[in-house]
């Protein structure tokens, strides 16, 4: 594809010759002479001058043949779809696909072998439904749904409009309740409520989204969710969240708008985290998070003040040694002085 067609598509100035021919997309590592690459951070412009690609995206013209973007990084996503679409199944029902036969299937599903839909489920068009995903009963699931092999989606579910459920995805498996009997052995409670996804929600493998007791979980819309990570029963993530792998969220836990939780995030029920925090890696979440805190450690608290006492945290041992030198010299000074004064 030339590289002014390339440019033209994505709404990019172009400096550089129009004509030079891109036959893919590369990091700047990798990319070969053919190949378009993009610097999304200045602090990796010195990077430019030892790439062999053959343009780059970026937001001001650099040495390469550039296209100037406002959003280097999401123009670099969009040029990846001129050149790569995943593979889309025929439309169609797979003769071994089990369809109950009071399900209501959209126009243009893509229904895969060995599917199971069950009883009054609902599903919009243009679904894709590949080998091996189970859909309970009663479950609604609106236009363009995306579900690869292996996602299960439990009883009376409601999934909205564009959501994706990548491979062994759960939603609306029982959350963890119990009640201790007398006899210190747990009773099972029912988990009545349901999960939902809104509109344009994606779910990354081996992720867990569990019902609710009473009520509902709710993952709201825009929401991306990593691979491995646990959702609890009754709790609230807000729109455009980012969740990242190995998370984990406590029953009851709300999160509001735009929260970026990073790897290894663990969450106490029964809070909140407001619009626009951001908790780094590793962190314990136990009390609510204000709107727009960036907070860090376990128990988490300003990022900040996190980062010097992490600074000063392998000075520990010599700060206590000198500590104790200097009491020591303390000491010796008050004997002497008590001594002289005698």
């Amino acid at each position: 594809m030339k590289l002014g067609v390339i440019a033209e598509r994505l709404g990019c100035a172009l400096e550089g010759d129009a004509e030079t021919e891109i036959t893919g997309v590369a990091g700047m590592e990798h990319a070969s002479e053919t190949q378009l690459t993009f610097l999304a951070n200045p602090k990796y412009a010195h990077k430019v001058r030892h790439s062999k690609a053959g343009a780059i995206l970026a937001a001001q013209p650099l040495a390469l043949p550039t296209l100037v973007s406002k959003n280097p990084y999401l123009d670099f996503a969009r040029a990846l779809e001129l050149f790569y679409q995943p593979p889309r199944p025929v439309a169609g029902v797979h003769p071994t696909a089990s369809i109950a036969p009071t399900a209501r299937i959209g126009e243009g599903a893509s229904i895969g072998p060995y599917a199971v839909i069950g009883n009054r489920v609902t599903i919009g068009r243009n679904a894709v439904i590949h080998p091996h995903v189970v859909i309970y009963d009663g479950v609604t699931v609106g236009d363009d749904f995306l579900a690869h092999s292996h996602a299960v989606v439990r009883e009376h579910c409601r999934i909205g409009n564009r959501v994706v459920l990548q491979n062994h995805v759960v939603i609306g498996a029982d959350g963890y309740g119990f009640a201790k009997r007398a006899d210190g052995s747990h009773y099972k409670i029912v988990q009545s409520g349901p999960t939902i996804l809104e509109d344009d929600v994606e779910v990354q493998s081996l992720t867990n989204v569990d019902r609710a007791t009473v009520g509902e979980t709710r993952i709201k819309r825009g929401a991306k969710i990593d691979s491995l990570v646990q959702i609890g029963h009754a709790c609230t993530v807000g729109e455009d969240n980012i969740i990242c792998s190995q998370t984990g969220l406590a029953g009851s836990s709300i999160l509001g708008k735009s929260v970026l939780l990073a790897g290894q995030v663990g969450v106490s029920g029964h809070l909140t985290i407001n619009d626009n925090a951001i908790i780094y890696a590793q962190s314990g979440v136990g009390h609510d998070v204000e709107p727009g805190a960036v907070m860090s450690g376990s128990p988490c608290f300003d990022a900040a003040t996190w980062r010097r006492s992490i600074a000063a945290f392998p000075k520990l041992g010599d700060l206590l040694k000198a500590m104790r030198q200097l009491e020591r010299r303390l000491e010796t000074l008050e004997n002497n002085g008590q001594q002289q004064s005698v």
